[in-house]
């Protein structure tokens, strides 16, 4: 659910200190900020140095559907760069989200130029496409309570930061639905939210 990627941040540690022409500099967003807009234009691409972000679709009934949680190292704006188009998400802080910023003509000769980073990168979106792969499947086959409680124990510290209404549009459900097995849960002495 919150993913991290430290050998990406490493890396772009490394590149920032190096860098003296400002192609990356530090932006601070406060919590509940919005980083993105969807299906807005994206000059740069983002990669987490510190704080939580989601990273959500609007559905056309109005309903935000989260996709992921970011933490240190997560990179997003790289798919809109790398095909030059608006971004098809809005990412907003959860908490005090500190990033490396990189313009979108860098990032791109970045990925021409640094052999390392591009397969950092390469690396990156393959585990989104996995973890993404993973997480879909688990919440099309099991039910609501199987997966807060797989919710509660791989991710207790998210859980605390996020509203009931996250965690209903994380999973996909209500927050009646929500709200009715958590009553559930509790009655079973499984879980105390």
């Amino acid at each position: 659910m919150l993913r991290i990627n430290k050998e990406l941040l490493d890396f772009l540690v490394a590149l920032h200190h190096s860098d003296t022409e400002g192609n990356i500099v530090e932006q601070t967003f406060q919590p509940k900020s919005q980083i993105l807009l969807e299906n807005k234009h994206v000059f740069s691409v983002y990669i987490i140095k510190n704080g939580i972000a989601k990273c959500y679709l609007t559905e056309d009934t109005g309903t935000d559907f989260i996709q992921e949680f970011f933490g240190e190292g997560w990179i997003f704006g790289e798919i809109e760069a790398i095909r030059d188009e608006q971004s098809f998400c809005s990412i907003d802080a959860i908490s005090e989200v500190i990033v490396y910023k990189i313009s979108k003509d860098f990032f791109n000769t970045l990925l021409k130029t640094n052999e390392d980073f591009n397969r950092l990168i390469l690396k990156t979106l393959a585990n989104k496409i996995y973890h993404k792969a993973i997480r879909h499947s688990y919440n099309q086959s099991h039910p609501v309570e199987s997966k807060l409680l797989r919710l509660k124990d791989d991710f207790a510290e998210l859980a605390s930061l996020i509203s009931k209404q996250e965690i209903a549009n994380y999973l996909g459900i209500t927050t009646r639905s929500l709200n009715r097995t958590l009553k559930e849960l509790k009655t079973k002495g499984l879980m105390d939210f």
